[in-house]
């Protein structure tokens, strides 16, 4: 935000940067993806599903309401809404794991969640990128739909087994570091077959990385990957901060926009995934609710859909920033504050 065009003016949103912005989110989502054990989504059944769905529907709801009650376009109304969906579990993981609270129960349905999050996520922003190229009948909307699950599911189920035949021979392989380019080579080849079907490209790289989860070669994949995404990642993130208004995100409007939609974010998670998960006990429930509402990186990544497309305009693009800051920022403290007291419990 500080080196783009709207202060120090040293880097510019060439359509070179952008190239590699893509390619940087693409690599981004494949390391998600092998951090995400399809058998950990399985595991957690009924109860994950069910905060998935219910934390879905709930922010998705209420940020549509809250735009279109601002007066924005529906379409425009629909992308800040898909913003509010999905759930960047990262800084969850991380805080779960130092708190030595990994195992628990709580976190077991975050995760689970979170892996049904990213999906659903990834399928309304197929349809709702699909409807912001005017594509609105229900025939292309149920179309989309069912090229979403019959992707995902066929990459799933066939491509876990064909990854874990494939892992057992790599090493027959006369090229060097064999396992890294078969699944980089994989990430790539999904990725362009999911923007080819109408699809957005990370869902085919986030599904390369879930293939390659479980097996063998899995630890050492995300070692090998680990330079390309130390120099790709960033950029993606220096890209998106430079589109980003920032004298115009300062303006009082904007800035009380912004901080409507941080909390409309954050309630929207804890009402759903809360509720959904009420059984395991309140406090348990608390938990889960704090435990999915960071946006971090995905609600940019869908921020940077709406302004590629021409459906949002800066100051909505910088609503959209700011509310995956901040609900990234304000989750670990509260987080780490209420499995301290379920741990003394």
């Amino acid at each position: 935000m500080l080196l783009g065009p709207y202060l120090a003016g040293l880097i510019s949103d060439s359509e070179t940067l952008s190239v590699f912005a893509e390619i940087g989110v693409i690599f981004l989502l494949f390391a998600v993806g092998l951090e995400t054990r399809a058998t950990d989504m399985f595991r957690v059944g009924q109860q994950a599903a069910a905060v998935a769905v219910v934390g879905v529907l709930v922010p998705f709801g209420l940020g549509l309401a809250l735009m279109l009650g601002l007066g924005s376009q529906t379409i425009t109304a629909l992308f800040v809404a898909t913003a509010l969906v999905a759930t960047s579990v990262g800084i969850t993981a991380r805080v779960l794991a130092d708190l030595g609270q990994a195992a628990s129960r709580p976190a077991r349905v975050i995760l689970g969640a979170a892996v049904i999050d990213d999906i659903l996520g990834l399928i309304v922003l197929a349809i709702v990128s699909g409807l912001a190229e005017g594509k609105l009948s229900l025939l292309h909307i149920g179309l989309v739909v069912v090229q979403a699950l019959a992707f995902t599911g066929f990459v799933l189920l066939a491509g876990r087994r064909a990854a874990h035949r494939i892992s057992a021979h790599l090493y027959r392989l006369r090229i060097s570091n064999p396992a890294f380019i078969i699944s980089v080579a994989l990430c790539l080849g999904l990725s362009a077959l999911a923007d080819y079907i109408g699809l957005a490209a990370i869902v085919g790289a986030f599904l390369a990385g879930m293939t390659f989860a479980e097996t063998q070669e899995a630890a050492h994949i995300r070692r090998s990957l680990d330079a390309v995404y130390d120099l790709l990642v960033p950029i993606f993130f220096v890209i998106m901060g430079a589109r980003v208004d920032l004298p115009g995100l300062l303006r009082p409007e904007v800035l009380s926009i912004g901080l409507l939609v941080t909390v409309v974010a954050i309630i929207g998670k804890l009402a759903g995934c809360g509720l959904a998960s009420m059984g395991l006990g309140k406090k348990e429930a608390l938990a889960i609710g704090i435990g999915m509402s960071p946006r971090g990186e995905v609600g940019i990544v869908v921020a940077m859909v709406g302004l590629a497309r021409g459906t949002i305009g800066s100051d909505i693009y910088a609503i959209v920033i700011l509310m995956s800051i901040l609900t990234t920022l304000i989750a670990p403290p509260l987080l780490r504050l209420v499995m301290v007291r379920l741990r003394a419990e």
